[in-house]
């Protein structure tokens, strides 16, 4: 069942999702070469007590989950597609991170992720993070009152699909709003015109995930969460919380300049 939310219920996200821009950002700038994932993920935790925000990613367990989530945040490295489990590997030199960050504040929750290359990056690893941001904006710039979530999938997947890269089966986005998962599920390719009509109220997680070989087949690593490529090419994933309104998508994780 989709919730459509009131304008008081969007402000509310709003501010949820600003503890997520919040920690993205400080998170992003000390992810520096030498800088442990688990270093990140205790800063994520202190930015969540300063906001008096709690985390819907620690405990989270799913029907696939081995275990339930150990963190706050999600640090995907290299060849690491989503899910990554912080662990005391310390960044190098061109790694490329994907952080995927969520936050409840007042009952209400936001999600948001951001790829990005530690150090010197590879020109490879530059067209593939700018592809993600390019499929993510296409998917926000398609969710309108009176499309469909097809045409934010298709969106997504023709700017995935044009530049040669893979799309991870079965994963996409996700509705959004006093829990992190909700419906409708939001697939990041699909046909123009299909599913379920955009209203004014709907709230969604736009996530596009591109892997660089160009295959769309994933595996997960021992730890039971993190799903790796099985090519070994390497990932990006980018993300954010959408307001579908009748002025438009509204972005309420946007990361804003201080």
């Amino acid at each position: 069942m989709v919730e459509l939310k009131t304008d008081t219920s969007i402000e509310a996200m709003y501010e949820a999702g600003q503890v997520v821009a919040r920690t993205l950002t400080a998170v992003r700038e000390a992810a520096g070469v030498g800088v442990s994932l688990l270093e990140l993920d205790g800063l994520a935790r202190g930015t969540l007590r300063e906001a008096g925000a709690t985390s819907p990613f620690l405990g989270y367990r799913p029907s696939f989950a081995p275990v339930p989530f150990p963190a706050v945040l999600c640090a995907s490295v290299n060849d690491a597609i989503v899910h990554g489990v912080p662990t005391r590997y310390r960044l190098r030199d061109g790694d490329l991170v994907s952080l995927d960050f969520g936050a409840e504040l007042g009952g209400w929750a936001g999600d948001s992720a951001v790829s990005f290359v530690v150090g010197e990056p590879r020109p490879a690893d530059v067209r593939l993070v700018e592809t993600a941001e390019r499929a993510l904006a296409a998917g926000i710039a398609a969710a309108v009152v009176g499309n469909r979530i097809g045409d934010i999938a298709h969106a997504v997947g023709t700017v995935c699909r044009a530049a040669g890269y893979g799309i991870p089966d079965g994963f996409g986005g996700h509705g959004i709003g006093r829990r992190m998962h909700e419906d409708p599920p939001v697939p990041n390719e699909g046909r123009p015109g299909r599913g379920l009509p955009l209203r004014h109220g709907m709230v969604l997680a736009i996530e596009p995930m591109l892997i660089a070989g160009g295959t769309d087949g994933y595996r997960a690593a021992a730890d039971g969460w993190t799903l790796r490529t099985t090519d070994g090419s390497r990932a990006a994933h980018v993300e954010h919380t959408v307001a579908v309104t009748d002025a438009g998508p509204r972005i309420l994780t946007e990361r804003r300049p201080d």
